[in-house]
């Protein structure tokens, strides 16, 4: 459905480059004079306010959310927000896991029974953590974490309840503090920590050839996990129920943009064309799909993850998720 007017929708995210052809104007979503502003450089600060903005600004109509953080909303009743099956980012995890140099771990397995250390409790990455462990035959139940900032203190999202027996590090102290001091076995992080360095250490990847050990997960899961989705506010959708799909088109397009583009001019790095070829002859060459259908798989894998942990308090399905955008969408 077309509007009959135009209307002015401003989201935020942050700066990813597929998103840059929808950010500068390349591609316009149908009936809608869309403003998204994007964090910038890479900053983690950055990502973690345009995130805040987009459920608490209201200069602003929505914008990219935490998946976990919309599963536990719509598990609480709370549908003040309409989630688009957009995902901005998605990203394997193996990359993420890392040990102190000389650490006698070094298989995924071993950490059965071990102590972890996350920078969230309940964000959209901990639970694919969470998913690669039990996929290692690790009990995630049994496994004692501690969750806490990896370097420096980190702007939360939303406040973070922690369950009994989960710790936090002390006053002042860091995830990566504890782990060189051997009171952890392994921490999860997105952002490499400081003490990192791929062979010198003193903080290494806890898998070694994590690259391989990712395409062994996708081949065993057939999933590129999502962690971030689009959010718009209630009141948006409900005057206006086409801003969904059209929306959601608009993100698709600009994603095809950007795929055409790296595709055409392969140039970001020395390597790129190989690098892409060989994910797509991987994951597909639609490798980073937006929509509801073709991500059926992954969504409802996270889903059954966060109720399988404790995170959310009903499960939920990929319908029950995506309920408004669905409607609109038919």
């Amino acid at each position: 459905m077309s509007a009959e007017t135009t209307i002015k929708v401003a989201l935020t995210c942050a700066d990813y480059a597929r998103l840059l052809p929808l950010a500068r104007g390349e591609v316009r979503p149908e009936g809608i004079e869309l403003t998204l502003t994007l964090g910038q450089r890479g900053s983690w600060a950055d990502r973690n306010l345009m995130l805040r903005r987009a459920l608490n600004d209201p200069t602003v109509q929505g914008g990219e959310s935490s998946f976990c953080r919309h599963a536990m909303r719509i598990a609480q009743g709370d549908r003040s927000h309409v989630a688009l099956p957009v995902f901005p980012l998605r990203g394997f995890t193996i990359r993420d896991l890392y040990a102190a140099q000389g650490s006698p771990i070094t298989r995924i397995a071993q950490l059965a029974g071990k102590r972890i250390g996350m920078y969230g409790w309940a964000n959209s990455g901990a639970v694919w953590y969470r998913h690669l462990l039990a996929l290692h035959g690790v009990d995630i139940a049994a496994v004692q974490w501690c969750i806490g900032p990896v370097d420096d203190p980190m702007p939360a999202t939303s406040p973070e309840i922690l369950p009994p027996g989960v710790t936090t590090p002390p006053e002042g102290g860091s995830l990566s503090a504890m782990l060189l001091a051997g009171e952890l076995d392994a921490v999860f992080s997105p952002p490499k920590p400081r003490a990192y360095h791929r062979s010198r250490g003193p903080i290494v990847r806890l898998v070694a050839d994590w690259r391989a050990a990712e395409i062994d997960y996708f081949e065993r899961t057939n999933i590129f996990p999502t962690s971030h989705l689009v959010v718009i506010r209630r009141a948006l959708w409900e005057a206006h129920p086409w801003v969904a799909p059209a929306l959601t088109q608009a993100f698709i397009a600009g994603n095809d943009a950007f795929t055409a583009a790296q595709r055409n001019f392969p140039y970001a790095t020395p390597w790129l064309e190989d690098e892409l070829e060989q994910v797509e002859a991987l994951l597909g060459e639609d490798f980073h799909p937006y929509g509801f259908e073709t991500n059926r798989h992954p969504i409802a894998a996270f889903a059954d993850q966060a109720y399988d942990a404790g995170i959310i308090g009903k499960r939920l399905s990929p319908e029950e998720l995506f309920a408004e955008y669905l409607d609109s969408a038919a």
